[in-house]
């Protein structure tokens, strides 16, 4: 593992937490010997995450969509700054560049960019590890709908199993290097399968 992406939200979050932890988790990064990989922002623990891992020495690759450069919200202060036609061309380039994938607490942005990469993981696009660090019990409520997604059983439990939720930034990193993918089908039904073909 070379490279982790993190997603995170653009906003600060209502807790001083948030911020502190985006910008430890950053120079844990660094320390590391990781390159951050994210969305490009200067701002909320975008730029908490971004500024923890420089402060560190380590290094930070942004990828920005053009429209929002032109909204002065880009990290001028990066490593590499790459700039992208849209939102679909950073996803796609940001997966290219990472090795693994990690969730700070964030908005709607934050939590379609994580459960995009789980459901290629599903889908068998990538055998790259995600996983939700949480701050102050963030993602309870959201690994409690997980859990009853596997129980109303549209979701495997090797599926629920192959994404990591916890506080400690050194469990996580361990974890992800230890990482094999579950090998569980998206079906659950070989016939009702065979039959979508």
């Amino acid at each position: 593992m070379k490279s982790i992406c993190v997603y995170c939200g653009s906003n600060p979050g209502a807790k001083p937490v948030y911020v502190e932890r985006a910008t430890e988790l950053g120079r844990r990064i660094a320390a590391e010997g990781l390159r951050l990989v994210y969305g490009g922002g200067r701002t909320g623990l975008m730029g908490a995450v971004a500024d923890g891992v420089l402060a560190a020495g380590g290094e930070v690759t942004g990828v920005i969509p053009q429209h929002l450069v032109d909204l002065e919200v880009a990290h001028k202060g990066v490593t590499t700054l790459e700039i992208v036609g849209s939102m679909h061309e950073r996803k796609s380039r940001m997966f290219d560049l990472s090795d693994a994938f990690v969730a700070l607490p964030g908005g709607f942005g934050t939590a379609e960019e994580i459960f995009e990469m789980l459901t290629w993981r599903q889908l068998g696009i990538g055998k790259k590890p995600c996983a939700f660090l949480d701050i102050d019990g963030f993602y309870t409520q959201l690994i409690g709908m997980i859990d009853h997604m596997v129980a109303e059983r549209f979701l495997h439990p090797e599926q629920r199993d192959d994404l990591w939720h916890g506080e400690d930034p050194t469990r996580m990193l361990e974890w992800m290097r230890a990482y094999s993918p579950a090998q569980a089908d998206k079906w659950f039904d070989e016939k009702k399968r065979n039959a979508l073909r």
